[in-house]
């Protein structure tokens, strides 16, 4: 019986110890997607062993989409306070590069777009000294294809972008692939609306974007959502649909689950985003390095409005008709 005692004592002490880890959250924007990628990092991390009040220790910010934000979430809350950083979008990623340069301080990044672009990652094939992480955008050509194979009479798309560094990034790579052969006749229509820095920032480019629609409406055949702040939230859906009979090719998921006006999306997966970045948090609690963290992209999403594609008359390819919903 002295025995057992003396276990379950050894035990319980060891566990009083535990090591507790800190984590610091960085938000671009208390917004989509970035708050259900959020949601689905912290429910995987409780899966993969990490729990809030028991073995981690959570700190969690939000930017509103400006950069210089960061500099003193970091230096009064986050600098030397805790053992890894997550940042969601490419704005909170952004900063961490730009603040953190005195620190050693792992980073896991969740959803920017471009991360080679921004310099935090040099390629797809392992993390660098302190960032890895998974991306956000669903590869040019997927989304071009998809919508061709809905609307295959297409010649002009009209996308309406914000002023933000993930637009011109795949806006980029937009011009880049749309000269590939199999794209021959098709035109991009492209029109910027300012970029507006707060956590609201986007209800005011929606209607700014709205403007834009009418100035080419006459122009295009349909509209692709941009791949920034604006596209991936309600209100810019919701401003074209209300002005425009032309599709709208969505980039969130909840587009079509919440009837914000898209006639379809391709989307990347926000729960393995969120999941990817808990495994990369977990390896980094093993003591894995950054460097042998492979960075990820996610996987895609389709879904397709029924009523919207009647009323379009437009007809459902056989092996797309498994992603229509009411």
């Amino acid at each position: 019986m002295k025995n057992l005692a003396l276990l379950t004592l050894l035990i319980l002490t060891a566990n009083s110890y535990a090591k507790v880890w800190r984590l610091g959250i960085v938000d671009s924007q208390n917004k989509e997607p970035y708050t259900t990628i959020r949601k689905h990092f912290i429910s995987s991390l409780n899966q993969r062993g990490l729990s809030s009040g028991q073995n981690l220790e959570i700190k969690k910010y939000s930017i509103g989409n400006q950069v210089g934000a960061f500099k003193n979430i970091w230096k009064y809350y986050l600098k030397d306070k805790i053992d890894f950083l997550y940042v969601s979008g490419t704005i909170a990623t952004i900063g961490a590069k730009k603040y953190i340069k005195d620190s050693t301080i792992p980073v896991v990044f969740a959803a920017p777009t471009d991360p080679i672009g921004i310099g935090v990652i040099n390629n797809f094939k392992e993390g660098n000294k302190q960032f890895t992480g998974i991306c956000y955008p669903v590869k040019v050509e997927h989304r071009l294809d998809f919508l061709l194979k809905l609307f295959p009479e297409t010649k002009n798309i009209g996308i309406i972008y914000s002023d933000m560094p993930q637009s011109h990034s795949y806006n980029k790579w937009l011009k880049q692939t749309i000269k590939r052969p199999k794209y021959k006749g098709i035109s991009l229509h492209f029109r910027k609306v300012q970029f507006i820095k707060s956590e609201r920032g986007q209800e005011r480019m929606a209607s700014l974007a709205k403007v834009e629609v009418k100035k080419i409406d006459h122009m295009v055949d349909i509209y692709l959502a941009p791949n920034d702040q604006m596209g991936t939230q309600s209100p810019f859906a919701k401003q074209v649909s209300s002005i425009t009979n032309k599709p709208l090719i969505g980039i969130a998921i909840k587009d079509i689950n919440e009837g914000w006006g898209s006639t379809a999306v391709i989307s990347p997966s926000l729960k393995d985003i969120g999941s990817k970045a808990a495994l990369m948090i977990k390896k980094l609690t093993m003591g894995i390095r950054v460097k042998e963290i492979t960075p990820l992209w996610p996987k895609e999403e389709i879904m397709i409005s029924k009523s919207k594609m009647k009323k379009h008359e437009a007809k459902t390819p056989k092996n797309y008709i498994r992603y229509l919903v009411e």
